[in-house]
């Protein structure tokens, strides 16, 4: 019998809404969530009808209360737990020494953060509770977050004898600077909706009850008069040139989309309609029109 799935999804006015759905675990995070959302991202990108994502969880009491320790003290010993993901394969050696190249040792909370980093679709966090370890971690990658007024996010991996995980010593700096970053993981204490927006984490704090409203509010706003495509191209312009070397990183991008896009239908529409005072209609679908251009957009590898 299969597993009862442990997200919601649902798509209302081209919003899709991903909702952890473990509210007796306080929706704590396991490699079958994981691989939900991921699933649900991808169709999320596929979709021409989804125009943004909001990630909230269920019930009044957490967003996601970090990895699910009803393993105990082995929930962090991967050789002892075994295989979460699947492989033919296993990264322990014959003479016990670790593979670590194989695709078994990848850290679970880093493939999801991997695949929102990827989004073809804005994507906002609606945080309405506890946000913990990865939790915490996976809204990074999130263009925004919005947070309940009790909501708490706490980077504990030290207080847990582990470290910070998927991809978080990429994002936390760059979201909130390195100081910030290292006084939350170091302390691994919680840290309150008010002094996360203060730090530049979270975009607004609102009432329980009008949290996802707002989510959705902005959603809005931010999708429903641009082209889908030039947001999508837009989200993986911004994240990716975070990382880049040089200005000329993103001058050799921006040359090349400006001249792809300058041509498509979508810019003929976006003219014509502001000269004709009416509401765009883009034609240019991101399932099927989306220029690329290697390395920059290339899918991120192990």
């Amino acid at each position: 019998m299969a597993e009862p799935a442990q997200i919601a999804i649902d798509l209302t006015d081209r919003i899709l809404t991903i909702t952890l759905d473990r509210p007796a675990a306080m929706n704590a995070f396991t490699a079958q969530m994981m691989q939900e959302m991921v699933a649900a991202f991808d169709r999320a990108d596929m979709d021409d009808e989804v125009r943004a994502v909001i990630v909230t969880g269920s019930g009044d009491r957490a967003f996601c209360a970090g990895a699910d320790l009803s393993g105990g003290s082995a929930t962090f010993d991967y050789a002892k737990r075994g295989n979460d993901f699947g492989h033919a394969s296993s990264p322990l050696r014959p003479d016990g020494s670790v593979d670590y190249d194989h695709p078994g040792v990848r850290d679970g909370g880093g493939m999801l953060s991997l695949r929102i980093f990827q989004s073809k679709k804005p994507v906002i966090g609606a945080i309405n509770g506890a946000a913990v370890g990865i939790g915490a971690t996976m809204t990074l990658p999130m263009d925004f977050r919005l947070a309940a007024d009790g909501a708490r996010f706490g980077f504990v991996f030290a207080r847990r004898g582990i470290v910070p995980e998927a991809a978080s010593s990429w994002f936390l700096p760059r979201l909130v600077g390195i100081s910030t970053a290292l006084d939350w993981c170091y302390s691994g204490r919680l840290v309150s909706a008010v002094e996360a927006q203060q730090a530049g984490l979270v975009r607004s704090v609102h009432a329980p009850g009008d949290l996802l409203n707002a989510a959705r509010d902005l959603a809005q706003q931010l999708t429903a008069q641009s082209a889908p495509v030039s947001v999508a191209l837009t989200r993986q312009m911004m994240w990716r040139m975070m990382g880049a070397a040089s200005p000329i990183d993103a001058h050799r991008l921006d040359s090349r989309l400006v001249w792809s896009r300058g041509s498509s239908a979508d810019a003929k529409e976006g003219v014509a309609s502001f000269l004709e005072k009416r509401v765009a209609d883009y034609p240019d679908k991101v399932s099927s029109d989306l220029p690329h251009f290697s390395p920059w957009l290339d899918e991120l590898e192990w």
